[in-house]
């Protein structure tokens, strides 16, 4: 016989007997199923729990899927000052005849202890100006984890229908270019390049008038079903930080953390025009916040996937906070 140990870790929201019990059953269930263990394979489980959580011991769960006759041991989580809360954490010890290659399972915000083994989704949605996509960025490379900005990916749609002289807020111009059209975004140094086609659109898509194209294409079930299928897709694969307007009610519904970034309108169009200003775009102040303001109710109102704060979404408004400041209160979340 082989013997083998196998890790895992989940959360719990709360704590009490049910969550711990529940969570538990539900961790070491997937163990067993990712892995394609018996109760008759397993030779011991060792638990531990934060200091956090204390209304019950994490082997009880166990003893409720039948392993009464395994020897299971609990014990308290070292209290580092800054860990991840809530947290119930397994070592399990198999034996099997033949070689196996063992795979972990790291659950809810548990997927922060090992990024590179489990898929760790931060959904952060907002209206346009709320710097979803600097905040995105900075907390995926202290992370270090794939950024994705799924806006991009919906300029470069809106770009196509502009460059082949159609409306982008007309289906029977939008449509027909979908089958032809390749959007591909690829990590770089500073963030990641958007391609259309081909070509390289990062700097072309950031316009004014391709921020207005992106939401009228955005309103289109087409356009979004394809980029959503591609966005999903790469979120199985890696984890990563996806901002945009709907990923935590829509895209990615359950994302390891949401987060709903605003500012006032007015505080989102002062960023906006000194970014377009810094790239050399003579624009008015009142011109974009009069977009800011249109653009908030187009997305807000439109018939699929409209922009709204998910039920389980943490609220955060950037108006009087620095970049810095967002980033860490998130990370603060991710192990609270």
């Amino acid at each position: 016989m082989k013997t083998y140990a196998v890790r895992g870790a989940i959360t719990v929201k709360e704590n009490n007997r049910e969550q711990i019990l529940m969570q538990t059953r539900f961790l070491l269930e997937e163990l067993m199923k990712k892995n394609a263990i018996k109760i008759q394979d397993i030779i011991s489980i060792i638990f531990t729990a934060t200091s956090d959580l204390n209304t019950e011991y994490p082997a009880v769960a166990a003893r409720e899927l039948g392993m009464t006759s395994i020897p299971l041991i609990c014990c308290q989580e070292m209290n580092v000052v800054g860990s991840l809360s809530k947290c119930i954490r397994v070592l399990m010890h198999v034996q099997f005849s033949e070689e196996r290659i063992l795979t972990p399972v790291y659950l809810g915000k548990a997927a922060i202890l090992r990024p590179d083994l489990a898929n760790l989704t931060v959904a952060i949605d907002g209206p346009a100006g709320a710097g979803k996509s600097t905040v995105a960025k900075l907390l995926a490379k202290k992370l270090n984890i794939m950024y994705l900005d799924t806006g991009a990916m919906y300029r470069a749609m809106g770009l196509k229908v502009i460059e082949n002289g159609g409306d982008p807020s007309n289906r029977d111009d939008v449509i027909p270019l979908l089958e032809s059209t390749d959007i591909a975004v690829r990590p770089n140094n500073t963030g990641q390049t958007v391609y259309l086609d081909g070509r390289d659109v990062t700097d072309k898509i950031r316009s004014s008038y391709v921020s207005k194209a992106a939401s009228d294409v955005g309103t289109i079930p087409e356009v979004r079903k394809k980029l959503v299928r591609i966005q999903q897709q790469i979120a199985n694969k890696f984890s990563l930080v996806m901002d945009g307007r709907d990923i935590g009610t829509y895209v990615l519904p359950y994302a390891t953390l949401k987060v709903f970034l605003t500012a006032s309108p007015e505080e989102r169009a002062r960023r906006r025009w000194k970014e377009l200003l810094g790239r050399g775009c003579t624009v008015d102040f009142k011109t974009v916040l009069q977009e800011i303001i249109e653009r908030d109710a187009n997305d807000s109102n439109r018939t699929y996937a409209p922009l709204r704060k998910a039920d389980d979404a943490v609220l955060i408004d950037s108006t009087n906070k620095s970049i810095e400041q967002v980033v860490n209160e998130i990370v603060y979340l991710m192990k609270s």
